[in-house]
């Protein structure tokens, strides 16, 4: 389908108009051509919002790997299916816009919801997947009962810089309310660490310390013990760490990619602790 660059957002990535299962869709991508051979990253988004507040991560990592950013279907700007999509299907049309791009495979680095809708490809899409980043993984019991969970999102948007709320609220409020309490539910009950156990993919786990979302003893007990997983968390950071601290984030993600320990970047905000041994609760 044709295209149309924008030209907003971040200098190293444009704007992108594109038609899916016949209605405009917006994603961001390299600005400038990558170097031959260069991996893609797709950044998926988190909870009723677009891919907005991803572009500050993404955009540090463009000059390296091609970088897509959607807003999905009924996200953002895209716009919305008759009805608003399950986590199954946004994981259906991540694969499908990986095809209509012409992307074989790719590693995909998700926020939040990005998480449960990365997991959901495991069972009949893992061979398009590369290798797998979560970032702040929302979902599964220690986000229960549901009270629990909105009580966690409401904290955690209060732990995020004040220029996040016109963004978030904005997106919200195009979501819409109805449609936003289905897909909490949806979210807060997927398993999406249970789902680390099924993994054999190169899979690194990003937390924030200040995130009420998501537990780092919770994160131990699950993910260090498992040989395809490296967990690490990002000091001072909260729930949106792609919008926050994205030069740490970024540098994570890059010494992941590259196979080199993870160590923190002395001159971005944050430090950084990669997990050793379980933590007690």
């Amino acid at each position: 389908m044709g295209t149309m660059a924008t030209g907003s957002g971040p200098a190293t990535l444009k704007d992108v108009w594109t038609i899916f299962d016949g209605l405009p869709l917006l994603y961001r991508t390299n600005a400038r051509p990558v170097p031959d051979g260069s991996r893609t990253i797709i950044h998926i988004h988190g909870f009723a919002i677009s891919g907005r507040y991803l572009l500050p991560t993404a955009s540090r990592l463009a000059s390296d790997y091609a970088t897509y950013v959607p807003d999905l279907p009924g996200f953002g700007q895209s716009h919305r299916p008759p009805r608003p999509l399950t986590i199954d299907q946004l994981g259906d049309a991540v694969v499908r816009l990986m095809d209509q791009q012409g992307i074989d495979r790719a590693v995909l680095l998700g926020n939040s919801l990005g998480c449960p809708i990365i997991a959901s490809l495991l069972d009949e899409h893992m061979d398009r997947i590369e290798a797998i980043v979560f970032v702040s993984p929302a979902g599964g019991l220690y986000n229960l009962p549901i009270y629990r969970g909105v009580v966690q999102m409401a904290l955690a948007g209060l732990q995020e810089p004040p220029r996040m709320f016109p963004i978030a609220l904005a997106d919200y409020a195009r979501y819409g309310l109805m449609p936003s309490i289905h897909l909490l539910d949806s979210m807060l009950h997927y398993p999406t660490l249970r789902r680390l156990r099924e993994l054999v993919l190169p899979t690194l786990v990003v937390i924030g310390s200040r995130d009420p979302l998501v537990s780092e003893p919770w994160i131990a007990r699950r993910a260090i013990a498992l040989p395809h997983v490296t967990a690490a968390v990002i000091d001072g950071a909260a729930h949106a760490i792609n919008f926050s601290h994205p030069d740490q984030l970024a540098n994570v993600v890059r010494c992941f990619l590259e196979d080199r320990p993870i160590t923190a970047d002395p001159t971005a905000k944050g430090g950084v602790r990669v997990f050793q041994t379980p933590v007690e609760p």
